[in-house]
């Protein structure tokens, strides 16, 4: 009954809070008013509102809450899946540099084109890229040692952050720097539909992989050998979860920017609510990163007049968080 209730919560709770999200602003809209401009997109309804409520409602508020909900279920199953396969509950969606690389072709773009798609098909072009290098560096062997692909990725997010660097050395301080820095800091400021069809598809496309193959999860941490004799190739798991976490954080960054520590702790409070079972505990992020990623947005746009970047709430929020559970579990699954 229990698991039902849980289960029943995390799945409604999305819906919820992405309702309630459409009345934040500055811009009131009355909640019945929000229900009503949604239900007339499906049935015909005698307009009550004003066109400005629905241009809010419809082009400005809710493609920003789907697509906060998209990145941040997408980067807590990133992260989940990740800190499954590498058996490290320190791992984030980050790790093999594709967030660094996804930031480089957007501050290029940024400085070069200044167009919002050509930006956003640079900055997924460079995440890939930096895939690729990673795994350069670290070699494709069948036996490579996991630990060779995570200083792999360290070594080409050094890279990249330096590039980024080079690249904000090199702007214009007056109009292409502050830009650069500001985007790079996380935010959903100019969503639109346009980034819905651009990064929506491959961002669901890399949680499709993921949510499949949740219950293999649980036999990485099995010997080869014994992973053999249950029928699964453990290289060509851990390829398929590398590529579908490589599509959402590369998808998510081209549109969002860089947005820390959601695929850090996201995966740890799923595992508090639904235990160590990636078969749940995957699905539970889903859901609990969608819900955190919304709020925070929400935070971001409401507590001054100007937005806050989601990274700087995010850190705010998660990293204590974060030290508190270290020293509960001592770094540990908890």
């Amino acid at each position: 009954m229990k698991s039902k209730l849980i289960k029943i919560l995390l799945w409604t709770l999305p819906l919820i809070v992405g309702l309630l999200s459409i009345g934040v602003g500055r811009f009131e809209v009355d909640f019945i008013v929000q229900i009503k401009i949604l239900l007339s997109q499906i049935i015909p309804i005698e307009q009550t509102w004003t066109q400005m409520e629905e241009t809010v409602v419809m082009n400005v508020r809710l493609p920003r809450i789907i697509l906060a909900m998209l990145i941040g279920g997408g980067l807590s199953i990133a992260g989940a899946a990740f800190q499954g396969m590498f058996s490290n509950p320190l791992v984030s969606p980050d790790i093999l540099g594709v967030s660094a690389g996804a930031g480089f072709g957007a501050s290029i773009g940024i400085l070069f084109f200044g167009n919002s798609f050509t930006m956003q098909i640079i900055a997924l072009g460079m995440g890939m890229l930096a895939i690729g290098f990673t795994f350069l560096i670290g070699g494709v062997k069948r036996d490579m040692p996991i630990f060779m692909l995570v200083l792999a990725g360290v070594v080409t997010s050094a890279l990249f952050q330096a590039l980024i660097s080079l690249v904000k050395f090199l702007a214009d301080p007056e109009e292409k720097l502050p830009s650069i820095t500001y985007w790079l800091m996380g935010s959903l400021g100019t969503a639109s539909y346009s980034d819905l069809l651009t990064a929506g598809p491959l961002i669901v496309i890399g949680i499709l992989i993921l949510y499949v193959l949740r219950w293999r999860l649980n036999i990485l941490s099995l010997s080869e050998e014994e992973a053999k004799s249950l029928g699964v190739s453990v290289t060509k798991l851990k390829w398929m979860v590398i590529l579908g976490a490589t599509l959402i954080t590369a998808s998510a960054v081209s549109i969002a920017g860089i947005i820390g520590w959601v695929g850090l702790i996201i995966p740890h409070i799923a595992r508090m609510i639904v235990g160590s079972n990636n078969q749940y505990v995957l699905p539970a992020s889903i859901s609990i990163g969608a819900v955190y990623l919304l709020i925070i947005d929400n935070l971001s746009r409401s507590l001054t007049a100007a937005e806050i970047p989601l990274s700087i709430l995010t850190a705010i929020i998660g990293a204590p968080f974060f030290a508190i559970l270290l020293r509960k579990t001592g770094g540990g699954w908890g």
